[in-house]
This record gives structure tokens, C-alpha cells and sequence, in this order.
């Protein structure tokens, strides 16, 4: 018996180049957007363009970096849920 695994759609390189394109020119939209609409700021750092994409870029990089540290604090041994103790 030969089995022959059905790809997904997501499995194939062109889906994923169509998606990962079409992310690409929605990103570059929502820049070119945040150039041309004014909007109200409370902070001077606001004013520069793409200061929402960084800030959300670098505070995502903080997060993970924090959940790192924090796993060597919470993490169990491998056997810590075993039933013979």
C-alpha cells in the first residue's frame, strides 16, 4: 500500500509566497497610510513615521525576551505531574 499525503494549501510554496506577499503589501499600505493621515499625539515620539511598527516590533521582542527569563523561574521537572512519586 502506497499512502500519498494530500498536501494542504498552506503546504504548497506558491500559497505561501501569495500570502506572505500580499502581508508584505498590506504592511506597506498601512505605512503609507500612517505618512498621509494626521492624526492627534500626545507624545513627540508619535510625530515619527513608523514609531507604532517599532514600538510594536521592540515591545514583542521584550515580551518574548521576559517570558524567556521567566521560564527558568516557573519551569517543572520532567517528572513533576508523574503519578508514582
Amino acid at each position: 500500500m502506497s499512502e500519498q499525503k494530500s498536501q494542504d494549501w498552506l503546504d504548497k510554496p506558491a500559497n505561501q509566497r501569495k500570502i506572505r506577499m500580499s502581508l508584505y503589501i498590506a504592511c506597506g499600505i498601512l505605512f503609507l497610510l500612517d505618512l498621509i493621515v494626521k492624526r492627534k499625539v500626545y507624545v513627540a515620539a508619535e510625530q515619527l513615521p513608523g514609531f507604532y511598527p517599532i514600538f510594536g516590533f521592540v515591545a514583542c521582542v521584550v515580551l518574548v525576551l521576559i517570558a524567556k527569563e521567566m521560564r527558568k523561574l516557573l519551569m517543572r521537572g520532567e517528572d513533576y505531574y508523574d503519578v508514582d512519586r
